[in-house]
């Protein structure tokens, strides 16, 4: 896999009141991905951007949502999230993303 793949599927770090206590307890980091993203391709795209270790990827799909505005119903995108496990002594700067 090229590495500009990699910058393709990792879209930007997901940051959320669930995925800091994710990150603080369990070295857990949420991101949202590309939609045809994989286990596999997760995982090596944070390896080789980060320089860590990964022990796990738990992927998500966020449904989209039905919204209501003045009678008039929309609906948003949905996406991909992963959550990814790192090793014992591994972390990531999410300021180096943004």
């Amino acid at each position: 896999m090229s590495q500009e793949r990699y910058y393709k599927i990792i879209l930007s770090p997901f940051m959320s009141e669930k995925a800091v206590l994710a990150t603080e307890k369990r070295r857990e980091y949420a991101f949202k991905v590309a939609k045809d993203a994989t286990k596999p391709e997760v995982k090596k795209a944070i390896e080789m951007l980060f320089n860590t270790k990964v022990d796990a990827v738990r992927i998500v799909n966020m449904r989209a949502k039905v919204k209501q505005f003045r009678g008039l119903q929309g609906k948003r995108k949905g996406w991909k999230k992963a959550y990814v496990t790192l090793a014992v002594d591994q972390k990531i700067d999410l300021g180096v993303m943004q």
